[in-house]
């Protein structure tokens, strides 16, 4: 049974939505299009989204379904953000345009084309925050991103998402370990 999928989607002011084989969601901040798989319904009732499902059989559709709808709606009223930190000596991110340029310790810099609907904003150099209407868009672009330079285990150097527990690993001692 999907508790997800029986939840109802608030549509706020301002959020048109047209369904159809897809689910057409139109706002201020774009225009998203979520698929509608065989067994799914889509009905709005007042100022709320129903996902309803014809058998048990689409129970993973309904809720997978649901949450794309709910994601689509809040990011087209209100966007979504991802924050990232750059840490180690020398690693900085400057943003010209729709290209994101970054100074990670590497020979060259390393340049990133943003895709439409991704806005990149930075801070001090060091935190970087991603902002769209697109969650998974936006997530794959904040991915990306760390993808360019994992954090160290060692030193925990590179590019993190803000809040990002890690693991530091001891180094080895130098002392111990040759021939007697």
């Amino acid at each position: 049974m999907s508790r997800v999928g029986k939840k109802l989607i608030p549509v706020p002011s301002g959020v048109k939505i047209q369904i159809g084989n897809k689910l057409q969601v139109q706002g201020p901040k774009g225009t998203l299009e979520v698929p509608v798989p065989e067994g799914i319904r889509v009905q709005q009732n007042g100022g709320n989204l129903e996902i309803l499902r014809d058998s048990d059989e689409h129970a993973a559709l309904h809720g997978l379904t649901r949450a794309l709808a709910a994601n689509a709606v809040t990011g087209v009223s209100t966007g979504f953000q991802r924050h990232l930190d750059i840490v180690g000596i020398g690693y900085r991110a400057d943003v010209k345009g729709r290209i994101a340029i970054f100074t990670l310790g590497y020979s060259h810099p390393i340049e990133l084309l943003l895709p439409e609907g991704v806005d990149l904003k930075i801070d001090k150099q060091t935190h970087l925050v991603l902002s769209g209407h697109d969650k998974q868009l936006l997530g794959q672009v904040a991915a990306n991103i760390r993808s360019l330079r994992k954090p160290d285990p060692y030193k925990n150097k590179g590019v993190r998402y803000t809040g990002e527990v890690l693991k530091k690993k001891v180094g080895k001692s130098g002392a111990s370990g040759g021939k007697k």
